[in-house]
């Protein structure tokens, strides 16, 4: 089986620019100098880093001679690993800026993160600012800071200690997290600003925000740095990481989940399968264009920027929706700027928010287009209310439970930094494309790039010769895929995908069923870094009766009460034992004056929702929900007690061998961790 070797680096800013994988790759490469050399000097970094897909499409060898001898004047100067990292580093952001401000889809890492300060673009943080301004100018906290002035460097100074970013998502997606976490006292600590920080960016990627190469420090130094993209913003600090916030706020309707009515914008239930997997942004040029259309305008807007800086689309898409305030005069103008400024007062009066200013139309603002049209879906979207489009619309949408799942596997697939944003997993992995590149993160090499196809695909075969690779590489990963094919992928096998598709007859581990592809996935990731922290594990396999006697060990040793039988075991909803566990890996981190004793449903929801973010703000990037903990669901379970263990090893916690007894029946281990069993829990 395919494992990672675990690297540890002892800055922990450099060692948050990297995902393991990548530490993994860039230690081989530096191991492998070494070994033919004798040592690592800066003059063998070219040849090695030019093989990199990172830099083999943006500089040549002698091109990445030059840029390291720039910040190095002897090039047989012997280096180590983490100045190689940070030539590696600085090298990727010479690469991001000569191609334009944004990395290659192919790169090895998205962006690089830097300590240089940049222009930012006034009109943008000007908004960003007056969002803040207008959402939590009566918070209890932040409300002595504000009104910030979007003129001077205000923004920055009241984002360092990390409250702003927690607060910015609670307003974005209430209740992620538990304001009781966040240190809000008058003056914090380095401590407890680092908490804050790690809270807010492990809570960014739990509502849909992908974190690449950004660590607590810079948002702590506020790093700014220029606009890239609205996916990846891992060439932006600060400001950049909280307009993705905001977009997450005004996009959070743009579904059939929240807006049903979106199905009057297809015609038939293939159409509304493709409206289902796009993105946001995509559903939104869809509404625009379909009222444009209704109008009897004829271009095609494709994007926020060019095609709406003459402002004649606002216009007649504001005319279509709001008839009552338009303006012959609107139409007549000639001139671009004064159109926008007429736009801009028509959807005032509609009580849209103003996020830009007739320049920033004029010029083509993305973000800021994007945001205006979508202040302009939320106050008025134009469509109907036809009760036979909703129920049909309600019917293509999933059960509670299988959104639930569908979520946390999105949010954890966009997490790892894939260059492929997944908006909706049961669509977006069925052309294998998005499962390669998941497959080539956690097991590299794995992944015959030769034999896969690359979206769009127009041969529909290509889709199943991707998925078949997919399956063989599970297979080789010691995944139970029993009588599972490419095509069982292709056609969306929601059981198959996301892991609900469980024998009804096992026994202690031997199982007859095909078992959850992305739940193995996501357990093969989660017990390789755990193989590769524990020490003792001496190359054998965590399983979760490990898992299990780690943390009742753990509650043990720190004098409590608590324990666990199982992964399923009912008494877990209460919360109790998972408060004493993360108090015993870091005392400091529960204040027990606002924990109950769970024994009401309410009781057990302040809990479980405390749970989340006082793990969150420990450093574990989890993505399940209170109902997982109160509900008992054993994988969301197993994924938050390993993610524990995870974080407390990476401290370097000393370690007890193994308990001789877990409470678990042999084989029992495996049933948990493949997913199967327990059927009461998944129905």
């Amino acid at each position: 089986m395919s494992s990672f070797v675990g690297v540890i680096v002892s800055d922990p800013w450099l060692q948050s620019q990297f995902t393991q994988v990548e530490l993994r790759t860039l230690k081989s490469k530096f191991i492998s100098i070494r070994t033919q050399s004798g040592r690592v000097k800066v003059e063998d970094l070219p040849p090695v880093f030019a093989k990199l897909k990172a830099f083999s499409e943006m500089s040549n060898e002698d091109e990445i001679k030059s840029i390291l001898g720039e910040s190095c004047r002897d090039m047989t100067e012997e280096i180590d690993f983490e100045s190689y990292l940070r030539a590696f580093l600085n090298l990727q952001a010479r690469a991001t800026e000569k191609s334009g401000g944004s990395s290659s889809s192919s790169s090895f890492l998205k962006a690089t993160t830097t300590t240089v300060h940049h222009a930012i673009n006034e009109s943008e943080k000007a908004s960003y600012v007056a969002h803040i301004n207008s959402y939590l100018a009566e918070d209890p906290f932040l409300k002595k800071y504000l009104p910030i002035d979007p003129a001077t460097n205000e923004l920055f100074e009241v984002a360092k200690d990390g409250v702003l970013l927690c607060k910015l998502i609670n307003v974005a997606v209430p209740g992620t997290i538990d304001e009781r976490a966040i240190n809000t006292k008058r003056v914090l600590n380095p401590w407890e600003k680092n908490e804050n920080h790690t809270l807010g960016l492990n809570s960014a990627k739990a509502i849909g925000c992908t974190v690449v190469n950004i660590g607590t420090q810079d948002l702590a130094e506020a790093r700014v740095t220029p606009s890239t993209t609205w996916i990846d913003f891992s060439n932006n600090q600060g400001i950049q990481l909280e307009f993705l916030v905001l977009k997450i706020q005004l996009l959070a309707d743009l579904n059939l989940k929240k807006t049903p009515q979106l199905v009057e914008l297809v015609d038939d239930s293939q159409d509304v399968e493709e409206l289902i997997g796009l993105s946001p942004e995509k559903v939104l040029l869809k509404w625009m264009n379909f009222h444009l259309k209704k109008a009897g305008y004829e271009k095609q807007v494709t994007n926020f920027s060019s095609d709406l800086k003459d402002g004649e689309a606002y216009a007649h898409l504001l005319t279509a929706l709001a008839p009552e305030h338009s303006s012959p005069d609107t139409f007549d103008t000639k001139d671009p700027t004064v159109r926008a400024t007429k736009v801009l007062e028509q959807a005032e009066k509609l009580d849209c928010k103003r996020y830009l200013t007739p320049k920033d139309i004029v010029e083509g603002s993305p973000n800021l287009n994007l945001a205006f049209v979508a202040q302009i879906f939320q106050h008025r979207n134009g469509l109907s209310f036809d009760s036979k489009k909703i129920s049909f619309a309600e019917m293509m949408t999933d059960d509670a439970q299988t959104s639930r799942e569908e979520r946390c596997f999105r949010l954890w697939i966009n997490s790892l930094g894939i260059p492929t944003y997944v908006n909706n997993v049961f669509e977006d992995v069925r052309n294998g494309w998005v499962l390669l590149e998941v497959l080539d993160k956690v097991s590299p090499e794995s992944v015959n790039w030769k034999q896969a196809s690359k979206p769009p695909m127009k041969m529909p075969f290509r889709k199943v010769e991707n998925c078949n690779q997919v399956v063989k590489i599970g297979k080789q990963l010691k995944f139970s895929l029993v009588n599972v094919a490419g095509n069982d992928i292709v056609q969306g096998n929601k059981k198959l995908i996301l892991g609900k598709f469980f024998h009804l007859y096992f026994r202690w581990g031997i199982s007859k069923g095909p078992c959850p592809f992305l739940w193995q996935l996501m357990r093969f990731t989660m017990l390789q870094l755990l193989k590769n922290l524990r020490s003792h594990s001496e190359g054998k396999e965590i399983t979760d009766a490990d898992i299990l006697n780690w943390a009742n060990n753990k509650v043990k040793k720190a004098d409590r009460t608590s324990q666990m039988e199982s992964f399923k075991d009912k008494n877990l909803s209460t919360g109790v034992f998972f408060l004493e566990l993360l108090s015993a890996v870091e005392p400091r981190v529960v204040n027990w004056s606002l924990v109950t004793k769970g024994e009401n449903e309410e009781d057990k929801k302040l809990n479980a929702t405390y749970i989340i973010s006082v793990a969150r703000k420990l450093g574990c990037s989890i993505f399940l929900l209170p109902e997982d903990i109160i509900e008992v669901n054993q994988k969301m379970i197993l994924i938050l007690t390993a993610s524990i263990m995870y974080w407390s090893l990476q401290q370097g916690e000393p370690e007890s061998p193994p308990a001789e007894d877990s409470g678990i029946p042999d084989g029992e281990s495996e049933t948990v961790l493949s997913g199967e069993g327990n059927e009461e829990n998944e129905s």
